[in-house]
């Protein structure tokens, strides 16, 4: 199995940590196409799927770290949820909507790997049913020649900073809270716009439309995100 990197203290802090983030335009968005259920790849604390569940959908999850489900089972009992890794891990039945937010697809490591996630999603949806990715756009515009790290956030009680290799479209994103005295990284894989409409097309998804944010914002050049959707056909 893909080794955990949100266990312990970092799934602890998790809530903490995204308590600034948007939930309400997040599940505006995901309950309007979710009136056959709703599958989260990478449910981690349940922060979208709780108050989705809330609002009727029927929410069901995979995640790989048992401590981050753990923090999910204090807000709810009502959220299934499988453990294991969203490239190969199958619920029961079928769903209206699958998503997957705040760049959880970059933890995949390989292309191979998210090209079969997107193929574990289109296994999930029923006919006509959508799959939903939220994803940064890389910022490779701001990163000089040679160089390889790009510092994003630096604030009381933390600092951040990703480091990119151009050639494997690597991005380890390292976090550092001086006042804590802790600190930890997260490898992954990015990934562009274009690129996540072959992996679509691979699993039989067509895409229906991209937006620069929750409240569908164009998406420009400008862009530093994005929120896809894919559609089975």
């Amino acid at each position: 199995m893909a080794t955990d990197y949100f266990a312990g203290g970092v799934a602890e802090r998790y809530d903490e940590s995204t308590a600034g983030m948007p939930v309400e335009p997040v599940v505006d968005f995901l309950e309007a196409l979710a009136g056959g259920g709703a599958l989260e790849l990478a449910i981690g604390t349940g922060r979208i799927a709780v108050p989705l569940a809330e609002r009727g959908v029927r929410v069901a999850g995979i995640d790989l770290s048992p401590d981050m489900v753990a923090r999910l089972r204090k807000k709810t009992d009502s959220v299934p949820v499988t453990i294991g890794d969203m490239t190969t891990t199958r619920v029961e039945g079928t769903f209206s909507l699958v998503y997957v937010v705040f760049n959880s697809i970059f933890n995949l490591r390989t292309q191979e790997l998210q090209v079969a996630c997107f193929e574990n999603a289109s296994a999930h949806l029923e006919p006509g049913g959508t799959f939903v990715v939220e994803i940064m756009v890389p910022e490779l515009q701001r990163l000089p020649r040679g160089d390889r790290f790009l510092l994003f956030d630096v604030r009381p009680g933390h600092v951040g900073f990703d480091e990119f290799d151009l050639v494997t479209q690597a991005l380890t994103s390292h976090h550092y809270d001086p006042e804590q005295g802790t600190y930890s990284t997260f490898p992954g894989r990015y990934i562009w716009p274009a690129e996540l409409d072959l992996m679509a097309r691979l699993a039989g998804l067509t895409l229906r439309e991209r937006w620069a944010d929750w409240d569908r914002a164009p998406f420009t050049a400008e862009s530093t995100k994005h929120v896809s959707v894919w559609e089975k056909t």
